[in-house]
């Protein structure tokens, strides 16, 4: 990594910055905490995107998955009732099985990258302009993209249902 582009810091900040948010999601026993947390490794992986040029990407993750998900998931937490501190009962009693398996499974896929690409420099293409995919998401996909909309929308109400608390009964 040549440290004498900007770039390069960019990316390094943005990528310890999601690597401290991911061990604090992890080993959180707060769930607020670890969603907060979810927010800024998601975030980071958006800023990489327009780091790579593909704002696009980084806008839908940052209102797909920040917007949307983490949402979903808070209303999960308020849906069932989860403690909302801290819990001891979040954790398991024999952490090291899973922690061996995370271990190898990064190296089998870091391995397997370095392995297939090695050094190889990726081949340059075209950028494709964000509007360009706008205007064929509402040109050509406008039917499937509406209906989406209202099955999200149905299921936010739904959600606002169950998550209400009725006084009559």
């Amino acid at each position: 990594m040549d440290l004498s582009i900007a770039q390069n810091w960019f990316f390094l900040v943005i990528a310890l910055v999601m690597v401290a948010a991911s061990l604090v999601v992890v080993t959180s026993r707060n769930v607020m905490h670890a969603a907060l947390m979810l927010v800024g490794a998601l975030a980071g992986s958006a800023g990489l995107f327009i780091l790579l040029g593909a704002e696009f990407v980084a806008g839908v993750l940052v209102l797909v998955y920040i917007g949307a998900i983490i949402v979903l998931f808070l209303f999960g937490v308020m849906i069932t009732r989860v403690q909302i501190g801290q819990s001891r009962t979040l954790d398991h009693a024999n952490p090291w099985p899973a922690a061996v398996v995370a271990i190898a499974t990064f190296a089998v896929l870091a391995g397997s990258a370095v392995a297939f690409f090695g050094d190889a420099e990726i081949d340059r293409v075209a950028a494709v302009r964000t509007s360009d995919i706008g205007h064929t998401i509402f040109d050509r996909f406008v039917v499937p993209f509406e209906v989406v909309s209202f099955v999200l929308l149905a299921a936010l109400i739904g959600s606002i249902v169950l998550a209400r608390k009725d006084t009559d009964t």
